[in-house]
């Protein structure tokens, strides 16, 4: 590793915290509440699809508020990522808008665009397989075209193994399969460890085994009530796992950020809010702010340049 790269990992320039925002007419508006309470990336969401949206407008909308901010340890603001979730192993609607966010991904300044894999609705995950290369082979060609990679989310979408309606992205095997359908370079995953507890399953052997093909994560958790799983067990009709602001779950994100730094990970942690069922409504935007705290602390706290 040289000085020059060791300097920008100090400047915490490799792993930078934001948070998901929707992207609609007052999207650059909201952004601008957002740029003074720290949060340092945003990640545009389109929902299951970009319908007629003008992307140049939202853009051009974007980026006037971004270029104006204050940089944060000397890093300017940014895009982290453009995202869609709709399922386009079914809907030629969504790949389409997976095709116009490739294509206006570089007028935000991002490299990335994420969404589901899709999947073909009550089918187990091998039979949606030929059709996602069929799919992604051009898309991900088109992306490399473009320089930009792909990223699929690890939500199950409330799918198994056997059966789902919209994402086979949602365990290792699914992971290793679609990348063996696809050889390209700039497929990888949109992880978080929400979607990995949900399963009872110990997220960071999973991300010390794939941090390598990890584009993006969001900042999710979740708190898995053990105490309704043995009494209920998982198919009781009684909730078990609650989603999470980070900071209010089970994982450690110490852990999990020296996991990343580890493997010489780079990329964006962008708070996925609007799910945790404590700090919700009037108290959404003090979760996100705490999440953000929590995770700077977690990331190592301020930087302060080394003396040695």
């Amino acid at each position: 590793m040289d000085a020059a790269t060791i300097r920008e990992m100090n400047a915490h320039d490799d792993i930078r915290i934001g948070t998901v925002v929707p992207a609609h007419d007052q999207t650059a508006a909201l952004i601008g509440r957002l740029l003074p309470l720290g949060f340092e990336t945003f990640q545009l969401s389109f929902g299951r699809t970009v319908g007629s949206f003008d992307l140049d407008r939202l853009a051009d909308a974007v980026r006037a508020v971004l270029d104006a901010s204050e940089p944060i340890d000397g890093v300017p603001r940014r895009i982290s990522c453009l995202g869609v979730y709709g399922n386009p192993l079914t809907s030629p609607e969504t790949v389409a808008d997976w095709e116009r966010l490739i294509d206006a991904a570089a007028r935000f300044g991002c490299e990335l665009v994420a969404g589901f894999t899709g999947r073909i609705p009550g089918r187990p995950v091998p039979d949606s397989l030929p059709r996602f290369a069929e799919v992604f082979g051009p898309l991900a060609r088109r992306a490399e075209d473009r320089g930009l990679r792909l990223a699929f989310e690890n939500c199950a979408q409330r799918g198994t193994w056997d059966s789902g309606d919209w994402n086979i992205a949602h365990a290792p095997r699914a992971w290793d399969a679609i990348f063996a359908a696809v050889e390209s370079p700039v497929i990888g995953l949109e992880w978080e460890p929400c979607h990995q507890l949900v399963s009872l399953v110990d997220p960071l052997p999973q991300l010390r085994a794939y941090a390598p093909r990890i584009w993006h994560i969001h900042g999710k958790d979740a708190t898995v009530r053990w105490d309704v799983i043995r009494t209920h067990g998982l198919r009781g009709g009684v909730p078990c796992v609650q989603h999470r602001t980070p900071g209010f779950g089970d994982t450690n994100w110490t852990d999990l950020i020296s996991v990343l730094r580890e493997a010489g990970w780079r990329g964006s942690i962008d708070v996925e809010g609007f799910h945790d069922p404590v700090y919700r409504d009037a108290l959404e935007t003090t979760g996100q702010t705490a999440a953000l705290a929590y995770l700077r602390r977690c990331r190592g706290g301020d930087f302060v340049a080394n003396v040695w």
